[in-house]
């Protein structure tokens, strides 16, 4: 089986070529900065004739039958499944991902799909009872049209074929855009998979352009009825302020400041463990991952000296090496911004107990404690290798401490019962709660979102169906209807 070429392309009206603008972009390992490969950007014409491509093959699309929509969905979790060496290859070499994080993100896609396929067969009607005599309601699911989905660099494959799977599963058109640092693994990888699986021709799209150039354009072109968005809060609040001005609907999956709560009754060791991978997962990349680990007085000290062990001794650098299970940030910028984050902790008050190296784009884990929420490290969101451990005398101070942020996405409790774990997460305010568990977890079955500035919406299972088709309704009269005029 040849690999996929042409992945440097534009993916637009069924056909693979450069992009119209005259910007080019150097897509680049972010382990050793070398140029993977060079791509032509999209100007707004280009986004033009991809949403034009969707709509127009969206008409036809929405009546094909539910089983024939359904096994192509399945053929593309079987290319995937043939593919995976591949994929986790690119993934690897493009995103930084190291080999347990990429085969851990296929596998996220693989279910999601699985899941989308069952979507076709979900796509009926229902008969409700009328008030008025001789009337019949009928309400039929139907799809909304046209979306855009924008992605991130962080689980590029992932949170794009989140959005694009369920919402091509449900009948839609999509005109994808994802970040141009990772314009392959989370773009074009997934338009070749479903070329390889029989979609439609110009259904699906993928536009690699830069916002300098293209401005709102994407998500203010009055074709799509939905913008899909993951990313930053700021970004999400402005696309969330461009969709409403047009009606447009609008998901939008945001950014974290994620608590673990250990209390003083937790196994220890369980909760460290659980802190280390939850923390240091795809070197902290992940709008999930811990940032403050809250912990009873009476067992921090002994936590911190179990965390920073463990956190020593996890590999650390060239995500091919399969030993190694943190890889590179994405950037030399995203290393600046947190070396300086932890700059403004210390100055606030932070103690730094365990100092990580920094390598180029490598940072080891990097580990400060504070006497209260307020240091620079504890209030937002790293993004990176930096945890902040914070001691709290009582159950009340730890809920409002893990609450003293405008983020809610997830977060853990450690608690001796799973009673009283479940006590507490329902007093916190979040979308999502593990308990004796870490806060980076997803299923293709739950419902997935958060609260708060973490975002609007819910990904997974039936609400997936839910965000990305509407209803109509249709009434019939049987009998004459009498009128009061």
């Amino acid at each position: 089986m040849e690999k996929y070429n042409e992945l440097n392309k534009q993916f637009i009206s069924g056909v693979w070529r450069d992009g119209k603008s005259k910007t080019k972009y150097e897509d680049m390992n972010p382990y050793n900065q070398e140029v993977i490969t060079t791509i032509q950007m999209a100007d707004y014409n280009d986004i033009d004739e991809a949403y034009t491509s969707a709509k127009n093959a969206q008409k036809s699309w929405e009546k094909v039958n539910a089983f024939e929509k359904a096994d192509i969905m399945e053929k593309a979790v079987q290319i995937m499944k043939n593919r995976r060496n591949e994929l986790v290859e690119l993934l690897m070499k493009e995103s930084g991902s190291s080999f347990v994080k990429a085969n851990v993100e296929v596998d996220f896609c693989i279910s999601i799909t699985r899941e989308a396929a069952s979507y076709p067969m979900r796509m009926g009607g229902e008969m409700v009872p009328s008030l008025v005599p001789g009337k019949e309601n009928r309400l039929f699911r139907r799809p909304l049209g046209v979306l855009g989905v924008i992605s991130p660099f962080n689980f590029p494959m992932y949170l794009s074929m989140r959005s694009v799977a369920p919402a091509l599963a449900a009948g839609n058109g999509v005109v994808l855009k994802p970040d141009e640092q990772t314009a392959m693994s989370g773009g074009t990888i997934i338009g070749k998979i479903f070329e390889e699986a029989g979609l439609p021709k110009g259904l699906f799209n993928v536009v690699m352009a830069s916002i300098e150039e293209v401005g709102d354009g994407f998500v203010d072109h009055p074709i799509p009825r939905m913008i899909s968005f993951t990313g930053s809060t700021p970004v999400g609040k402005h696309i969330g302020e461009l969709c409403g001005k047009n009606i447009k609907k609008v998901a939008l999956e945001l950014g974290g400041n994620n608590a673990m709560i250990v209390l003083e009754d937790a196994d220890l060791d369980k909760a460290v463990h659980s802190a280390i991978f939850g923390k240091f997962m795809h070197n902290g990349q992940i709008c999930m991952a811990i940032n403050r680990i809250i912990v009873h007085e009476k067992i921090h000290d002994e936590f911190l000296e179990k965390f920073v062990e463990m956190a020593k001794k996890i590999p650390v650098g060239d995500p091919t090496n399969k030993e190694n299970l943190i890889g590179p940030l994405i950037n030399a910028g995203a290393v600046e911004r947190i070396l300086g984050e932890i700059e403004k902790a210390k100055q606030e008050g932070a103690k730094v107990v365990h100092e990580g190296k920094v390598e180029g784009s490598i940072m080891h884990p990097t580990i400060l404690t504070s006497s209260s929420n307020n240091v620079a490290t504890a209030k937002n969101e790293m993004f990176g290798p930096v945890a902040t451990v914070i001691p709290f005398k009582t159950e009340e101070e730890a809920i409002e401490i893990a609450n003293d942020t405008q983020y809610g996405l997830s977060g853990a409790v450690h608690a001796g019962t799973i009673e009283k774990g479940v006590q507490v997460a329902l007093k916190l305010e979040t979308g999502m709660v593990h308990v004796n568990d870490q806060s980076v977890n997803d299923e293709p079955l739950i419902a997935f979102g958060g609260e708060k500035q973490s975002g609007i919406g819910r990904f997974g299972g039936r609400w997936s169906l839910d965000e990305f088709t509407t209803y109509q309704w249709i009434s019939t009269q049987d009998t004459t209807r009498e009128y009061p005029f």
